[in-house]
């Protein structure tokens, strides 16, 4: 019996997730209110306040639920030993989060949400910095990869890993944002692989 009320608890806070995603995405984060949440998810407001302490609380849970398991597949590329040049592991990556982005409107609402649909202010001052770790997580995974690169000497000479990391940083972050701006009439996303290709083409090794 207690199996079973652990489990409707962990079923009501992801329904409370999943509204909260719902909410903040169509209302934007500083009008969505708990209430509000709590109503999407046909919860009580107590319910909400029994899972999470505030908002802030559950706009970090909202955000771990769908990066945890995009680190995960993106990871598995990065960090594969499958790979005779790293440069092979840096592009499979980047093209797996642009492909997780493009198949996956969940993944594409979260980042909606992040990025023009939450003002950093009030209680959300101190988060910003923590919303920002996950890409200066990146950005050191890619660094040490890039330096295998360039002991392997896959890395273009005269290239510095760090300012390659660098690089493919704004390079994705600025993709990523082209991509959450742009009216689906386009056909950015069906550019994204070649963009990839060639952003990474100019750190490799001319071929003789």
């Amino acid at each position: 019996m207690v199996r079973k009320t652990k489990e409707e608890a962990e079923q009501t806070r992801k329904e409370i997730i999943h509204a909260a995603r719902r909410v903040f995405h169509e209302c934007g984060v500083s009008r969505s209110t708990l209430e509000k949440i709590a109503k999407a998810a046909g919860v009580t407001r107590g319910a909400v306040y029994w899972h999470f302490q505030d908002k802030a609380e559950l706009f970090f849970a909202m955000r771990e639920d769908v990066f945890a398991p995009l680190v995960e597949r993106t990871d598995a590329y990065l960090l594969s030993e499958c790979f005779d040049n790293p440069l092979d592991a840096i592009e499979a990556s980047i093209s797996e989060f642009f492909r997780v982005l493009e198949d996956s409107s969940v993944v594409r609402e979260v980042f909606e949400i992040m990025i023009s649909r939450c003002e950093y202010v009030g209680e959300f001052t101190s988060v910003e910095e923590e919303i920002g770790r996950p890409a200066q997580d990146f950005l050191a995974k890619i660094e040490r990869v890039y330096r295998q690169a360039a002991e392997r000497g896959t890395l273009r000479p005269g290239i510095d890993p760090l300012d390659a990391a660098r690089d493919t940083w704004a390079f994705t972050s600025g993709l990523l944002h082209l991509l959450l701006s742009c009216q689906r009439a386009s056909d950015l996303s069906q550019k994204v692989s070649a963009m990839i290709r060639v952003h990474m083409a100019m750190r490799r090794i001319a071929p003789a």
